[in-house]
């Protein structure tokens, strides 16, 4: 069995865009970790960033656990996630304490800086995790990785940006399930991002990416495989028949 780290910006990221293939690997009986890189402090109009980032981490552990997954944030806050020398080193120290194989993270080009420089950095993370000179400052610090994990990118929200689909049909309940969780999110988005109904959006992003991939429901990625990095298809492997494939193109660096 394998371990796969889903880590994005903010708590939903993962529910929107990977749940579903996330709940297809936990069925089969994989080990899922889910890290927020922020507790989504700044989003909300009715509380303050603490309270805020209180009620979102709950949301955020009860959405992990209709999987059986564990959930952590990496404590940075929103609007604040810089790849730079310190930060660099924290992912680098979850990564190795968590030991994943696969790592599924944001897209390189998206719509806000959180989520570009969460990309940034769990790559670079990557890199260093197996490096034993390359020391975190934690303490007891986790041993390095044994090797560079697989690590892909989820589409971005509503862009056709994939080389292959995941048919989640079989566990769409479930990522709407853990969705819902997030009900602190339902009123900002609809300030923030004029989006009445989080759900009823979501489904739509995903119908359409079934679209592309002829089914009903799907989530797209790409496995980044600049050198040195794996070039094997782990994941892809593991999810089987579930896969709809759009390319063959590697990510280079």
């Amino acid at each position: 069995m394998e371990t796969i780290l889903a880590i994005h910006a903010h708590p939903d990221d993962v529910e929107m865009l990977c749940a579903g293939t996330l709940a297809l690997l936990s069925a089969a009986g994989h080990r899922i970790e889910i890290v927020t890189m922020t507790p989504g402090d700044c989003g909300s109009h009715e509380h303050g960033a603490e309270e805020t980032a209180r009620i979102r981490r709950q949301e955020a552990a009860r959405a992990a656990a209709h999987i059986g997954a564990d959930y952590r944030c990496a404590e940075f806050r929103d609007l604040t996630i810089f790849s730079d020398d310190a930060s660099r080193r924290r992912v680098t120290e979850i990564l190795r304490a968590t030991r994943p194989s696969i790592i599924l993270t944001a897209p390189p080009v998206d719509y806000m800086c959180d989520h570009e420089a969460t990309s940034q950095l769990v790559r670079d993370a990557c890199f260093g995790a197996p490096a034993p000179n390359y020391r975190t400052g934690a303490k007891p610090g986790a041993a390095p990785l044994p090797a560079i994990p697989h690590l892909y990118f989820v589409s971005p929200l509503g862009r056709a940006d994939a080389d292959f689909y995941v048919d989640i049909g079989s566990t769409f309940a479930t990522k709407r399930a853990m969705l819902a969780e997030h009900e602190s999110q339902r009123s900002w988005l609809a300030q923030h991002h004029a989006m009445d109904d989080y759900l009823g959006q979501m489904e739509r992003w995903t119908r359409a990416s079934g679209r592309r991939a002829g089914v009903e429901f799907a989530e797209g990625f790409r496995q980044y495989r600049g050198h040195p990095y794996p070039e094997t298809p782990l994941l892809q492997e593991l999810l089987g028949a579930y896969c709809t494939f759009t390319s063959t193109l590697p990510i280079g660096p």
